[in-house]
């Protein structure tokens, strides 16, 4: 193994700017990141929040560092080591930015602790119609932040409105509550099925990172005519959303949508703050979240805190660097985000959640449950089953609701009863 200078903490921290070369430590080792800043998938300013220190505390706010492949690009940029008398920084030294995290349902099946992300079990999938809110897929980015509804204000403002800021009793009692009920869908939903066959990069979501609530708010259209915002506005636009959950430098999550479907009153987006009769949870936004009903779930921001009406799509690194599609031949190394739109509707999905892969099943009658769901309100007509690789087909039996026309926000669950001879490979 190769030898080593050794360094001190004073030394490194002299190396904060790209002119000094940038450097940081993990554990007792010192890298030199300087020509691996513009490279960063989280964007440049992101890893200059820990230059000249350690980069723990700021790892943990993002699940993928956990991945051995970081560590192990990480030290390709390695440097020294830190003197020996230089112990290593505890990481609650700087304070566990996820101690504040809500408590969770242990039947959750958990994709990622901190942040956390995670889904029902697909067994429990199905069972209802309206996902029981301790059991609803979570995706965190950031750590959950503490809200005091007593003191909480949402921010409304952008060119072509008055600028509004609306405590939760001002929100709940100006606008006349509207119910909707939506499915979510995670853009990473079945990504471990992907993975089985080309390897990809994030969660590895099994088929539950979807569930579905009856949600109720204010619809997001009553609250920016009544800032003053027209109907119809000549060129693009788009509402922005930020949320109060944050990274170490401050940056919120955000998302936006095209200023029309915020608008439209088919659309039915909401300003949501409650879940299934009840106050919105805090893995789910509390006090109030964004419902976007057709549309992926990174758009319906959680922990709302303003809504800009925009010329532009959201900056954020969510719109701009993450959650869009590109053709199978591009890779880490290749991918331009420039040149993808943000994902908003999703296509059709449909997933089996009983019986299992694998599992073993009596002969007889065999019950075979699942899903289907389609982004852009188009309502699921059929759901066909084959137990044979494709040979023959059934149609399944469909549950849920009859929406209106262009407005299926919500899944259908579908069943199958079926014949199985003694022996038979199902597949």
């Amino acid at each position: 193994a190769p030898r080593y200078p050794r360094y001190t903490r004073e030394e490194v921290g002299r190396h904060r700017l790209p002119q000094d070369r940038v450097w940081v430590t993990h554990g007792t080792e010192v890298f030199d990141v300087t020509d691996f800043v513009e490279l960063h998938p989280g964007g440049a300013d992101k890893i200059l929040l820990a230059a000249g220190g350690a980069l723990e505390p700021f790892w943990a706010l993002y699940a993928v560092h956990s991945q051995p492949h970081v560590l192990e690009l990480l030290r390709e940029y390695k440097v020294g080591e830190l003197s020996p008398e230089e112990a290593p920084p505890a990481a609650a030294a700087a304070g566990d930015p996820f101690a504040g995290d809500p408590p969770r349902h242990p039947g959750l099946r958990v994709n990622s602790q901190k942040p956390f992300n995670a889904e029902p079990p697909a067994e429990l999938l199905a069972e209802r119609f309206l996902t029981p809110n301790e059991l609803f897929f979570t995706r965190n980015h950031l750590p959950v932040p503490a809200v005091d509804p007593g003191s909480y204000r949402l921010r409304v403002e952008g060119p072509g409105g008055r600028a509004l800021s609306l405590s939760l009793p001002e929100l709940r009692s100006r606008f006349p509550k509207h119910e909707v009920t939506a499915t979510l869908q995670c853009a990473g939903n079945r990504r471990a099925e992907m993975s089985q066959v080309r390897p990809v990069k994030g969660l590895p979501w099994d088929i539950g990172a979807i569930s579905t609530a009856r949600w109720g708010g204010a619809r997001l259209r009553d609250v920016l005519l009544h800032a003053g915002f027209e109907e119809e506005r000549e060129g693009e636009w788009h509402v922005c959303f930020e949320g109060l959950d944050a990274d170490a430098g401050g940056a919120p999550y955000g998302a936006s949508i095209p200023y029309g479907r915020a608008v439209s009153p088919a659309a039915d987006v909401l300003l949501a703050y409650e879940m299934n009769g009840e106050e919105l949870p805090r893995d789910h936004g509390f006090p109030v979240r964004v419902v976007v009903p057709g549309v992926v779930g990174a758009r319906s921001v959680k922990w709302l805190r303003r809504v800009a009406v925009s010329p532009a799509e959201s900056p954020s690194h969510w719109q701009q660097n993450d959650y869009k599609g590109f053709s199978p031949c591009v890779d880490w190394d290749t991918v331009d985000y420039k040149t993808a739109p943000a994902i908003q509707e999703l296509p059709v999905q449909s997933a089996i959640t009983h019986p299992r892969p694998g599992a073993a099943v009596p002969a007889g009658e065999l019950t075979v449950k699942g899903y289907a769901w389609s982004g852009g309100g188009r309502p699921v007509v059929r759901v066909d089953v084959s137990l044979d690789g494709g040979r023959t087909w059934r149609v399944a039996r469909l549950s849920g609701e009859r929406p209106p026309p262009g407005r299926a926000w919500a899944w259908v669950l579908w069943e199958l009863q079926a014949p199985v001879a003694a022996g038979a490979e199902l597949e």
